[in-house]
């Protein structure tokens, strides 16, 4: 089943075109990479499907509904999560309470007493965290967490929503080898678990093409390449402008 559409979406800075037309769909359960060199367009695509940006023509669907002119938290509601690549947590707070904040913003309870906020969806919260395998530090501050398993909060954090659609902005970026594959699994497994829709872009070609189901690329705003991994990793014009010769 689909869930997301994209058609014919075109954006420009000045004079600068940062997206040409890029029209794609991503399926519920599928996990699709958005690569391309730095300046291709992907982050100015991201930003647009979650509403940061407007875009100049095209439309974006997701379940039917157009997110076109809708704001950033109207299009989180609607299913639209996202992590980033610089994580985005609160330091001083436990991982629990991160998870609670993200799951009272759901419930639109951000005003309820400040006394109840401990027990408020803590049990939910913690339900995610054992879904990433971070249960066991959920009482630990942020803060004090390494790089690997702030990724795996923030994957919590945006499941709270229960979206259907998952943007994952450079999801392995500074974390070890060892690590990145695992996470990567994951939010395989959780989109094909959960029926969520996943778009990740990411320069770690072994991510890409290992974990992929299938692969955009992006060069110069134009969508030049689509397809499975094995395919898009022979195409001549993909290894001509992005990849390299084999």
């Amino acid at each position: 089943m689909t869930a997301l559409v994209v058609q014919g979406l075109t954006k420009s800075y000045g004079g600068v075109q940062a997206l040409r037309g890029v029209s794609f769909s991503v399926s519920t359960g599928e996990l699709v990479a958005i690569i391309g060199p730095n300046g291709a367009g992907k982050t100015t695509c991201f930003n647009l499907l979650n509403g940061q940006l407007a875009p100049d023509a095209g439309d974006i669907t997701l379940d039917g509904r157009s997110l076109v002119g809708r704001a950033p938290r109207d299009i989180w509601r609607l299913g639209v999560g996202r992590t980033f690549q610089i994580t985005a947590t609160f330091g001083s707070m436990s991982v629990r309470e991160n998870v609670q904040m993200a799951l009272v913003s759901r419930e639109r309870r951000l005003y309820a007493p400040f006394a109840a906020f401990p027990r408020l969806y803590a049990a939910e919260a913690d339900a995610l965290l054992e879904r990433v395998g971070m249960l066991e530090q959920a009482a630990r501050p942020c803060a004090l967490l390494a790089y690997g398993d702030l990724k795996r909060v923030e994957l919590a954090i945006a499941l709270a929503n229960r979206p259907r659609l998952l943007l994952m902005d450079e999801p392995t970026a500074g974390m070890a080898s060892e690590e990145r594959g695992a996470l990567i699994a994951l939010a395989r497994a959780l989109a094909k678990t959960d029926g969520i829709a996943v778009l990740f872009t990411e320069h770690d070609m072994e991510i890409v093409f290992g974990h992929a189901d299938r692969v955009l690329v992006l060069h110069a705003g134009e969508l030049i390449a689509v397809g499975a991994p094995e395919v898009v990793r022979v195409d001549a014009r993909v290894q001509e402008l992005y990849l390299g010769a084999p």
